[in-house]
């Protein structure tokens, strides 16, 4: 009896560790989301000021890829808050010159604060679905990976053969792959799949941001044949 009793309050005494672990990470997940998610506007309310030129594709890869690279390296770190914002920064530069081209199209203010909105509810949307029931979605992790794979090779086939039909089909395959992400990720946060809230962060992060730009893409797309 004496053992039972022990056993019991030794996996009680586990779950909850391992609850308030998940917590934690969620709570420093979220924090550190909203503040990569100012900076980044910041960032990008900067490089649309003042007009700076694109960095290219080349650039945007190596500079993405190498500071991702960091990130994951130091997040164990200190040293890996500031990769990540270095990280979000970057990107954050990258989105000035599509806004711009964006802000010159008719009704371009319309659009950016439609992509913005549309980015803010399917986000906070999809994490509630995950948080309010606790559903497992790492089903979808195999599925997602393939899908990005194959999206980033048509994505980068339509950029080196200028066809917009595939750009527009990208971009809508995009959104839909990364409403998934946000579900995956955010389970995967709250069963305990990653419990550094730094690559959390990140992972959350490059979603938005590829969600942002893909409704850009296509309510920009839209815009030009009204």
């Amino acid at each position: 009896m004496t053992n039972r009793v022990a056993t019991y309050r030794t996996g009680t005494m586990a779950r909850d560790a391992s609850l308030l672990s998940t917590h934690r990470v969620l709570r420093n997940t979220y924090a550190l989301l909203g503040l990569t998610l100012l900076f980044s506007a910041a960032v990008a309310g900067i490089s649309t000021a003042l007009a700076l030129p694109a960095p290219g594709l080349i650039l945007t890869l190596v500079g993405f890829y190498g500071l991702f690279f960091l990130t994951s390296r130091l997040a164990n770190s200190a040293w890996g808050l500031a990769s990540t914002f270095a990280l979000t920064g970057f990107m954050g530069y990258t989105l000035g010159p599509l806004l711009n081209r964006t802000l010159a199209l008719p009704g371009g203010e319309m659009i950016v604060a439609m992509a913005l909105g549309g980015t803010a509810t399917i986000f906070l949307g999809l994490s509630a679905v995950v948080l309010v029931t606790k559903r497992d979605f790492s089903f979808m992790g195999g599925f997602l990976f393939v899908g990005m794979l194959v999206a980033m090779l048509a994505g980068l086939g339509a950029v080196f053969f200028e066809v917009p039909a595939l750009a527009l089909a990208v971009s809508a395959a995009v959104v839909l792959l990364m409403a998934g992400m946000i579900l995956f990720e955010t389970s995967n946060i709250l069963h305990c799949g990653e419990t550094n809230y730094i690559m959390a962060t990140v992972s959350l992060y490059v979603s938005i941001y590829n969600l942002f730009t893909s409704l850009l893409a296509l309510l920009g797309f839209a815009s030009r044949d009204e």
